[in-house]
């Protein structure tokens, strides 16, 4: 039952890695649908599920495999000192991604995506090395809540109090300002920036408790039960809350933590039942192969922008070249340049089924 938990993991974050690469490679970002783009302040599309769904896919993952890892024999010590080193690794890939391929340490943004999901993951592991469950519950709710009030209520120096319908009058943006150093994605402010990370620990320890709900000692449909309560139970409440704190990818709000927490957790729920109890014999092979080296595809996806992305390896840029002949030929250039991220998501697949074909699993 553990393999096919985690096969059903594996899947699950393989489609989010696959979608990831999607909407961060079109074609031309001039010409993307709507819903493969973020929302651009409040509200909320498609594409803003995926970074939370993987961070909740972080959260269940270091429960069941830190367990096993413990169960096995490993002390609470040598977990912690794996935890630091891969958290340490992912974040320096990051780092890595940013400065490729020419590699000017000037104006370094020092978070993003991997960083991200490396504070997230080193914070969670902390959480379930260190911490009961009650204490993880209480440290949830009150990040929740009270990141809500801070960034709802708490006057900001020189500004007054806060707007959440602007992107400059609010404390994530106060503190990103002030204390971050290097480039910020947004000039000013960071959409991974400091403050919004704390929520995002929440959506990892969201997953966390989806984890800790799968290793009961329970019939999996009553497991699965549980999952799909619970879901809607975070939707509602997320869905309620952004009456108060608006949905919004860009600050983490708590409704959004909510709300995609929810999505998670139906999103596992339903991925188990399909996988693992009704034993469904479509495999998802493709999605497998990036669930099991999904940071590796990420890495893969970014790396190798250089050559299909920028004119200075070929001489040519083959994404501008591509939208030309759509053009030319009267291809729709949304549609194009869809078609363009779909071909480059092959591309990388190649590496990643030889990895996976092989079982290396690239773990960072």
């Amino acid at each position: 039952m553990q393999n096919k938990r985690l096969l059903s993991l594996d899947i699950l974050r393989g489609l989010t890695i696959i979608l990831m690469i999607i909407v961060n490679d079109p074609g031309s970002w001039s010409n993307v649908y709507a819903p493969l783009l973020h929302a651009e302040w409040n509200g909320i599309t498609p594409t803003d599920y995926i970074f939370p769904c993987f961070l909740f896919i972080v959260g269940v993952s270091i429960v069941l495999s830190m367990k096993k890892q413990h169960e096995g024999g490993k002390s609470r010590n040598e977990l912690m000192k794996k935890v630091l080193w891969r958290a340490l690794k992912i974040y320096v890939v990051g780092i890595f991604l940013w400065v490729w391929p020419n590699f000017n340490f000037e104006g370094i943004r020092w978070v993003g995506v991997l960083p991200r999901i490396a504070f997230v993951y080193l914070a969670c592991a902390l959480l379930f090395l260190y911490a009961s469950r009650k204490t993880q519950w209480y440290f949830g709710i009150s990040v929740i809540l009270g990141y809500w009030l801070v960034m709802a209520y708490i006057p900001i120096p020189g500004i007054g109090f806060p707007d959440l319908n602007v992107p400059e009058k609010n404390w994530a943006h106060f503190i990103d300002h002030l204390i971050l150093p290097g480039r910020l994605w947004q000039e000013t402010w960071d959409p991974e920036g400091i403050l919004s990370t704390l929520p995002a620990i929440v959506s990892g320890l969201i997953g966390m408790w989806a984890g800790y709900v799968l290793l009961q000692k329970d019939e999996l449909k009553n497991r699965l039960n549980q999952l799909f309560f619970y879901g809607f139970i975070l939707l509602f409440l997320g869905d309620f809350m952004q009456w108060f704190f608006p949905f919004n990818k860009n600050l983490w709000s708590s409704s959004f933590t909510l709300f995609m927490g929810g999505v998670g957790m139906l999103s596992l729920a339903s991925f188990t039942f399909f996988f693992d109890l009704k034993q469904n014999h479509y495999k998802f092979k493709f999605a497998h192969a990036f669930g099991v080296n999904s940071i590796t595809a990420y890495s893969f996806s970014s790396l190798l922008t250089v050559v299909f992305y920028s004119s200075n390896w070929l001489g040519i840029s083959l994404n501008d070249e591509f939208m030309s002949f759509c053009n030319q030929v009267g291809l729709s250039l949304k549609l194009g340049s869809l078609i363009y991220a779909l071909l480059y998501l092959i591309i990388l697949w190649i590496p990643i089924q030889i990895l996976f074909k092989k079982k290396i699993y690239i773990k960072l």
